[in-house]
């Protein structure tokens, strides 16, 4: 099976490490994996900014890098639910708008491509068990994007629990946001520091050494959060435990 890796621009640009993790898993299980050079933003950040038509070309853009995949794999919950759930909405607002008719068919064509990491392992390849060992309690926080908007549900805990050596240990309050957000982050610093606070004193209760999510972005204000508390409890993004063994250890 063929597929093609889309990495997202905070993993391309702060976290280069998970996209590699993401191909030691997926080459392990026997999947080749593909880099589309052209691949870009997906255009999240302008769209929740407010700037749709700017959006667009980044649509386009997107399609056209990933044309012919039969299947599209990221590993974030927020750019995943951008494809499928805001896509559609841009090429069915442009359509009614008269201006680009064709945007909405090439918004359409991702969307049932396109597959957070955790879905296309359970979804698409049929594994919970993918060979990993992580010898390490660890607590799960599952962010907004892949709760609300993907419905990922079960699935990166399914994962989590087959890992050999892994304690998996819940986490209070798991379906609270963390406070980041995006651009939320920096309009609203007091209440995502404070929501990212109460976050943080959930994790440390649990008395984890790492705490695992499906986004680094959030994991990027987790992370910064529990530095700041000087917390030892290491962030750590799911495809890096996933693609752990004995051998190697991420």
């Amino acid at each position: 099976m063929r597929v093609a890796l889309f990495v997202t621009c905070v993993n391309d640009t702060l976290f280069p490490r998970t996209g590699q993790a993401v191909v030691t898993l997926l080459e392990r299980l026997g999947v080749t994996v593909d880099f589309p050079e052209e691949q870009s933003c997906c255009g999240q950040a302008q769209f929740n900014t407010g700037y749709r038509r700017e959006t667009e070309p980044l649509v386009r853009r997107f399609a056209r890098a990933f044309h012919g995949y039969d299947h599209i794999v990221t590993p974030s919950g927020s750019c995943a639910a951008m494809v499928r759930d805001n896509y559609p909405r841009i090429g069915a607002r442009a359509l009614a708008e008269g201006r680009d008719r064709g945007l909405a068919s090439v918004a359409t064509s991702v969307v049932p491509r396109t597959y957070e990491l955790t879905e296309f392992l359970v979804d698409v390849l049929g594994v919970t068990d993918v060979g990993a060992y992580y010898p390490h309690a660890v607590t799960y926080h599952p962010t907004c994007h892949g709760l609300r908007m993907l419905g990922l549900g079960e699935r990166p805990r399914r994962l989590l629990s087959a890992v050999r050596g892994l304690e998996l240990l819940d986490l209070p309050g798991a379906e609270e946001c963390c406070g980041f957000g995006g651009t939320f982050a920096m309009k609203n610093e007091a209440v995502s520091a404070a929501m990212g606070a109460d976050k943080a004193r959930h994790i440390e209760e649990t008395g984890a050494a790492a705490v695992c999510t499906v986004d680094n972005s959030c994991q990027m204000h987790i992370g910064g959060t529990l530095s700041r508390m000087g917390s030892s409890v290491r962030p750590v993004h799911l495809a890096e435990i996933l693609a752990s063994t004995e051998d190697e250890q991420w």
